[in-house]
């Protein structure tokens, strides 16, 4: 006599619509369909997000499988597995039992399996007199049988999507590599160009990459970056070719030879005795009054107000943060990635970027920044050049402007009552500020 076959769970558990349709799909398996099932279950892991499979239920599959005793699934072989829930604990490495029950269920409503339950909920099966099986409860693996080609096809789609995202990926490397040595080229050439512009455009597009990006996002950025690169490289394919329109240097009686790579960057020849660039330089060489000590962060700040604008969030709270507004402003202000290395060995990183933040206070008075920035680093050298007179110069036109501000306003620059930004320094640096310049 043939024993029904089950298409419902036992006990509570419910029936449903994506059960009957795993049912549909295991009865629609063609005749004579095998699959080997270890190459299937490679398959199921790659496309595990597609399939809605987790970890843990994987897991379960695998020691499903391995109940198995056959490598090959085959719609005319015993395609149900009965083992109960400790064999099944054991062999997934010990997984708790409430953990099992959960993931077993993921299965089956991904249509991985289909629950063949026995009358009282037990998994066994029975055998006929000849020991074949004629009756057995427990899992169902044919829908892993009647759905190998899709599985296939899914792990396929994984895998090209993939590929395209470590595509993007690279692309994305290798865009952000260029533009940046290619404007830091620029920049060391002396080669005519908005670089700052161009530095601000790309930390613009490089603000939006999040840390985990989708594929999509990748090549949006990719695409914005392209546009970018066809910029740059067109100014500096542009300079090249004014600079040598002969290919054959060789024929042409009007190239001069410069051994000295720094001597064209940033238009600085000269800019040493360029007082129109340092504004006052009998500042810079009075050291002996100055004091020993750091200038403090405050007064830098007082001094030079517009480096707060630089900063991430427009606040700068300690030296770290001044600092960081320093590889900012470098590109900005046009200074070659040279000069800035050369200033900073010769007055130290926080020095460097005091003098950096001075002149970027008064990058309206200023032709080449990188010029005058060498120029200071050679007089540092010489021991000639400190941070301090710059510093102090901007804090007295600071209290100079305030002051005619306020006898503007009918009252002395020192009364009590103090105006909104005004700025507030000691008895002593007043002293200071108002020795008068010799």
């Amino acid at each position: 006599m043939q024993t029904h076959i089950t298409t419902t769970p036992f006990g509570r558990r419910p029936m449903t619509l994506a059960m009957m349709a795993s049912q549909v799909a295991a009865n629609a398996m063609p005749e004579g369909a095998s699959v080997q099932k270890w190459h299937v279950f490679k398959f199921i892991r790659e496309a595990k997000d597609l399939i809605g499979a987790t970890d843990r239920s994987l897991a379960i599959l695998n020691a499903l499988l391995s109940f198995h005793r056959d490598m090959e699934l085959s719609a005319d072989g015993e395609l149900v597995v009965w083992p109960s829930n400790e064999q099944l604990m054991a062999r997934a490495n010990g997984m708790p039992a409430t953990t099992l029950r959960r993931h077993l269920a993921v299965l089956v409503d991904c249509g991985l399996i289909i629950r063949r339950d026995s009358p009282n909920g037990k998994r066994f099966a029975r055998k006929g007199r000849g020991g074949q099986i004629e009756q057995a409860y427990g899992f169902d693996l044919s829908p892993i049988v009647a759905r190998a080609g899709e599985f296939a096809e899914l792990a396929e789609t994984v895998q090209t999507e993939k590929r395209a995202y470590r595509a993007a990926r690279e692309r994305l490397t290798l865009l952000r590599r260029d533009i940046v040595k290619m404007i830091d080229a620029g920049l060391e050439e002396g080669v005519p160009g908005n670089w700052g512009k161009m530095t601000r455009t790309y930390q613009g597009i490089i603000g939006r990459l999040p840390r985990t990006a989708p594929r999509q996002l990748l090549e949006d950025i990719c695409e914005d970056l392209d546009l970018l690169w066809i910029e740059v490289r067109d100014v500096l394919e542009s300079f090249t070719k004014t600079q040598n329109p002969d290919a054959n240097e060789s024929h042409s009686g009007r190239h001069i030879q410069n051994s000295n790579p720094d001597s064209i960057s940033e238009s600085e020849s000269g800019s040493g005795n360029n007082e129109e660039a340092t504004g006052n330089a009998a500042e810079n060489d009075n050291l002996h009054s100055l004091p020993k000590r750091e200038l403090p962060l405050g007064i830098v700040l007082d001094a030079c107000g517009s480096w707060r604008e630089l900063a991430k969030d427009g606040e700068i709270r300690n030296w770290r943060d001044f600092l960081a507004a320093a590889e900012v402003a470098r590109p900005m202000l046009g200074v070659s990635p040279s000069a800035w290395r050369e200033a900073c060995e010769a007055l130290g990183e926080r020095q460097a970027a005091i003098t950096l933040a001075a002149i970027y206070q008064r990058a309206d008075q200023i032709k080449s920044a990188g010029g005058y920035l060498r120029s200071l680093t050679d007089r540092a050298r010489d021991g000639k050049f400190s941070a301090w007179p710059m510093v102090m110069a901007l804090l007295r036109a600071k209290l100079d402007t305030q002051k005619a501000a306020a006898q503007t306003h009918g009252r002395s620059a020192d009364d009590g009552d103090e105006g909104e930004g005004r700025l507030e320094v000691s008895e002593a640096l007043l002293r200071s500020l108002r020795r008068p310049k010799s």
